[in-house]
């Protein structure tokens, strides 16, 4: 009998050892500031402006988890493997949309600036597609463009090219990330969104034909830094940093880093 109650005993404080390292589930938390996220665990799309400001806003970089796909982070948020995720409004929209058990936390971090990303020193195509931009700005397309993915007309505003456009340049390739809806996602097997239809009216207004290469974010820039591709749209922020290495057009959109968190 003193056996079996010894035996019974060591099982029971083998069973609350472990159950005592089991991890749990993170906490729904609450953010009103940069300085909240200080001491959390966040997720972010890795290499994004939410990675950068990410980092900035923790104790250690450790706390950073970084994944390929936003739509991963989401998932290690529900799972409670983080405490929220750090990504642009538009996606984090879509996300939410689908989860409703998520909210955003918006006014944390300040407003940034999408533009397109060019070899550095390649004036010529900066400057074409500069005045693309310019005439797509004035004549309502690129305002039309977003309308269609953004707001109350969502699909009414369908970018369909020229009849007459004159393709005869040849074709310049686009480098993206198809992961960040409604600025580029995948419908099948074509990338679609913002930047794809923006790039096209781009690429009409010039005489090229567009071909969109989906790839990792993180190697946009060195794709379009070895000539691999001529250019590179994925809600991408003009900041110092990426100026190093690439130049860029005139902005076209803004946009904001927002939180998601559990509600």
């Amino acid at each position: 009998m003193k056996k079996k109650i010894l035996v019974m005993a060591l099982m029971a404080s083998v069973l609350a050892a472990a159950g005592c390292g089991e991890k749990k589930a993170a906490e729904p938390v609450e953010i009103s500031s940069k300085e909240d996220l200080a001491d959390l665990k966040i997720g972010v799309q890795i290499g994004t402006t939410g990675d950068s400001q990410a980092s900035e806003a923790v104790k250690e970089d450790k706390q950073v988890n970084r994944f390929n796909k936003g739509a991963d982070a989401i998932q290690a948020l529900k799972n409670g493997k983080i405490d929220c995720v750090v990504i642009d409004s538009l996606p984090a929209e879509k996300f939410v949309e689908a989860n409703d058990d998520l909210k955003i936390v918006d006014g944390i971090f300040d407003k940034e600036e999408y533009a397109i990303c060019l070899k550095k020193g390649n004036t010529e195509l900066k400057e074409e597609m500069n005045q693309a931009l310019k005439e797509l700005k004035e004549d309502g397309t690129l305002d039309q463009i977003q309308s269609n993915y953004i707001g109350d007309e969502i699909g009414k505003h369908p970018y369909e090219s020229p009849e007459d456009a004159d393709h005869s340049k040849g074709t310049l390739t686009m480098a993206t990330n198809a992961e960040f809806e409604p600025w580029e996602y995948k419908e099948g097997d074509e990338v679609v969104g913002i930047d794809a239809d923006i790039a096209k009216a781009v690429c009409d207004k010039m005489g090229y034909e567009l071909k969109i290469e989906d790839m990792a974010f993180e190697m946009i820039l060195a794709t379009v830094d070895t000539g691999k591709a001529d250019f590179g749209a994925a809600g991408m922020t003009v900041n110092a940093e990426r100026e190093k290495s690439v130049d860029f057009t005139d902005t076209y959109a803004e946009a904001t880093q927002v939180v998601i968190v559990k509600k």
